[in-house]
């Protein structure tokens, strides 16, 4: 197996502009041959571009030398001239669930530190094969065709550009090219560890490929779920047109007869997306609970799912936080910017007093702001809507609710501008600017 050469890789970032003149790139390396095949790579890219490259590397401190490794990673690096900075998982860690959690903080770490630094677009170094294990283990689990699409080459966070190049490249080209390069590379023990069921798959590779499930015909059939997918999410952004009444305070009215006049697969992708979007999830809900949900709607019935309330009331289905599943409250600072609850983002002004909450108002602080503004001043708010609303709190109470109106200091104005709506999944990407 030949070296992925640099034209090579130039072609399959090409495919995932357009970037700045002189792009700022961040890339996501362990330290495993993948990520440092996929720095060096991307090393020469940004040089022949004039930009510039950092790379990161996550320190989970699960295993007594993780620390050691990733100094040894930043040696390496250093010898190619390459910016490296390690970012510690601090804490306690799990217990259960390791891989799934280990995985959310790394993502956590690095979305940060590129906000923090102003960069748009981070590199991640998949590969056909690891697209092909997602595939099946998503298959494995029931999921439908989000899921089964494996990962997107390009996906959009708030702040942040998720790039993919190599989906396309088997592992086998990546070790290639750390030989070619004569750079050694760290082996993790845990990608051998049977517990974990992305490892038990990769140990029945041989036996798959035999029957014909070979990493890159697996690979083919996600980017053509995928495709299928954006084809679903067009049909998607016009039902929300058509069908749905969004709310800016975090909440959506869906016509009733909209469950049984759209195609199932609409419906259903219609469903998952109002749940995410509302319930402040990333993630979508086991397909047969999707279903069920659905099938509920279909006569009438609401339900729980996903951290998303929903209730059929004269001839509409109202979408809306499930209360108990809010985020707690969360310190801000004056002149900062802050996520709450996966639903909303706020910039609290710098002249704003110190000691402030971002949290949900709750039943207590919904009837203390109907006192104070007079039930008749209040919008119309849903009655199940009403403590899942974005407020801050001093040690006083409610201080602002801006979707309310209410503000307890006169002299503080101009409370409104500082927060929106910001779900960490929208209806559809193409329908983003609609929440």
């Amino acid at each position: 197996m030949k070296a992925l050469s640099p034209a090579e890789f130039a072609s399959l970032m090409d495919r995932l502009g357009p970037f700045e003149p002189r792009p700022r790139l961040a890339v996501a390396v362990s330290g495993g041959a993948d990520s440092l095949a996929a720095t060096l790579l991307a090393a020469h890219w940004v040089h022949e571009r004039r930009g510039t490259l950092v790379a990161l590397t996550v320190d989970h401190r699960l295993r007594p030398n993780s620390t050691a490794e990733a100094v040894l990673v930043g040696q390496w690096l250093a010898n190619h001239g390459i910016e490296h900075h390690i970012l510690p998982w601090l804490g306690d860690k799990p217990v259960s669930d390791i891989q799934g959690r280990a995985r959310a903080a790394r993502y956590g770490l690095l979305e940060q530190y590129c906000r923090q630094a102003g960069i748009l677009h981070l590199l991640l170094a998949h590969h056909r094969d690891d697209q092909a294990e997602t595939f099946l283990l998503r298959l494995a689990r029931g999921s439908g065709v989000d899921g089964l699409s494996a990962m997107a080459a390009i996906r959009h966070s708030t702040h942040l550009r998720w790039l993919r190049p190599l989906l396309s490249v088997p592992k086998a080209r990546l070790l290639a090219t750390l030989r070619h390069w004569d750079q050694d590379w760290v082996d993790d023990p845990s990608n051998l560890d049977p517990r974990h069921a992305r490892v038990r798959l990769r140990l029945l590779a041989d036996t798959l490929a035999a029957e014909g499930l070979e990493p890159g015909r697996l690979a083919q059939t996600a980017r053509t779920l995928a495709v299928a997918g954006d084809a679903l999410d067009r049909m998607v952004a016009d039902a929300v047109v058509e069908w749905v009444d969004i709310h800016p305070a975090g909440f959506a009215w869906v016509r009733s007869d909209a469950w049984r006049q759209l195609p199932e697969d609409v419906a259903l992708r219609l469903l998952v997306r109002l749940l995410c979007c509302h319930g402040g999830e990333e993630f979508p809900p086991r397909l047969e609970r999707s279903q069920s949900l659905l099938r509920r709607l279909c006569h009438g019935q609401g339900g729980t799912l996903s951290g998303c309330r929903v209730v059929v009331m004269a001839g509409r289905a109202l979408f809306c936080r499930e209360a108990g599943r809010m985020a707690e409250p969360v310190s801000v600072e004056p002149g900062a910017e802050i996520s709450w609850d996966g639903r909303f983002r706020a910039v609290v002004p710098a002249q704003a007093p110190p000691g402030l909450r971002l949290g949900g108002l709750g039943p207590q602080g919904w009837g203390k702001v109907a006192k104070a503004m007079g039930r008749k001043a209040l919008p119309d708010i849903p009655a199940m809507v009403r403590a899942t609303l974005p407020v801050l709190m001093d040690e006083d109470g409610v201080f602002a609710a801006p979707y309310l109106g209410y503000n307890r200091r006169d002299q503080w104005q101009a409370v409104s501008p500082w927060l929106w709506p910001a779900p960490r999944r929208s209806l559809t990407e193409i329908a983003h600017c609609l929440v």
